[in-house]
């Protein structure tokens, strides 16, 4: 509660600061409203189960000066559906917050719905000349690839999240500092739920046409970790990679440690062009040489991973090509490959723009795997009508 307290009083004094301060005085609030009905099955002759989400998502930031700036954006959710009359945890699943501060409350929670309501972006920013500074409720994205991202120490996501475009935040601190026109320097220091602490620096500069970093750092107050990335074009496809390495900081204090805490390496890297008609092609791979073996498909396609728990296979490829049919319709399919699950996930969608703010898609997605536990093969499909504003 305490925490609570201090995140939401910085919000109240830099609305204060904005709305009593008339010559600076500016607030935006931008967002969308969608509704959702999904559809789960493992095939056509057994049972479906089916569900609603009402999402609407509010975003506010506000200019107290050229030099500070806040925001605070809200994710509500109406849930309704079969798994909310048959999973009682679910509810308690989506409110569980990782943040430092508990920012997540279901405000109704009924037998058959339950409305959950959720900060993930509360911060304050501070600039002046070559620095910045930004304090709150964050998203730091240090990924330069478009699938997978093991530099993203502070907040990975999952690629089958596509409802949440705006990927999860971190109850960070993150300073950075320019030197130049093309470089950074920066420092990011994040604690969570637990009080476990990730901190991490990076550098970040321009070379034969890449944009490269450097990173290293500590994560979850468990492990060391070194990483870099970059992403630049070879002719005209786009290269893109990342490299993390992490290793237990018990190795270094217990020498009796087994070579099964060597650590954990994860590469990737992965290719992307656009054509002429618009239309785009990207692959790309990963390699572990230490990958997570889910327990069932819950836990592969809910978990919260982290950076080092991205792989589930030694090796994974993925493939995706988007087509714009016309200015309004578009088409994609992607697919993505796990060997040492004997598995692979395919995902056709369309898309199609109703007017300037209304968007009508549709999503599939189809998995075939053998986990821990069992074989499994699951069909999701999403229709979904989406109005921003």
């Amino acid at each position: 509660m305490k925490k609570r307290i201090l995140i939401l009083s910085v919000i109240i004094f830099a609305c204060g600061k904005t709305f009593t301060q008339d010559k600076t005085r500016f607030l935006t609030l931008d967002g969308y409203i969608s509704t959702m009905q999904s559809v789960m099955f493992d095939s056509l002759s057994g049972p479906f189960i089916v569900d609603n989400l009402i999402h609407n998502r509010l975003n506010f930031k506000g200019y107290v000066n050229e030099n500070i700036t806040f925001a605070a954006e809200f994710r509500n959710r109406l849930f309704t559906g079969d798994m909310v009359r048959s999973l009682p945890s679910y509810s308690e699943m989506i409110a569980d917050d990782q943040g430092w501060v508990d920012m997540s409350w279901n405000i109704l929670n009924e037998q058959s719905f339950f409305l959950n309501t959720t900060i993930d972006r509360l911060w304050v920013d501070f600039n002046y000349g070559k620095f910045q500074a930004r304090v709150g409720r964050q998203r730091i994205n240090w990924g330069q690839t478009l699938i997978w991202n093991p530099n993203d120490v502070f907040n990975s996501y999952s690629f089958f999240d596509f409802d949440y475009i705006e990927r999860p935040g971190s109850d960070a601190i993150r300073l950075q500092y320019y030197p130049g026109y093309s470089s950074s320097i920066e420092f990011a220091i994040k604690a969570d739920y637990n009080d476990n602490i990730t901190a991490s620096g990076l550098y970040r500069f321009n070379k034969w046409g890449y944009d490269i970093q450097f990173l290293a750092g500590y994560v979850e107050s468990e492990d060391l970790m070194a990483g870099l990335g970059w992403s630049g074009a070879i002719g005209s496809v786009s290269f893109r990679g990342e490299a993390s390495w992490f290793r237990t900081l018990h190795y270094f204090q217990d020498s009796t440690q087994s070579d099964n805490s060597a650590g954990t390496g994860i590469l990737t890297f992965g290719f992307d062009k656009t054509f002429k008609n618009n239309s785009m092609a990207q692959a790309q791979v990963m390699f572990c040489n230490n990958p997570v073996n889910p327990g069932s498909f819950s836990e592969f396609y809910y978990g919260n991973l982290s950076a080092k728990e991205l792989a589930f296979s030694e090796f994974t490829a993925f493939g995706q090509f988007t087509w714009p049919v016309t200015p309004l319709f578009n088409l994609s399919l992607s697919a993505m490959w796990f060997p040492d699950l004997h598995g692979y996930y395919a995902g056709p969608s369309l898309e199609f723009s109703i007017s300037e703010n209304v968007d009508l898609s549709l999503y599939w997605q189809h998995f075939d795997s053998k986990t821990a536990t069992s074989a499994e093969k699951i069909n999701l499909g999403f229709l979904r009508v989406k109005i921003s504003y």
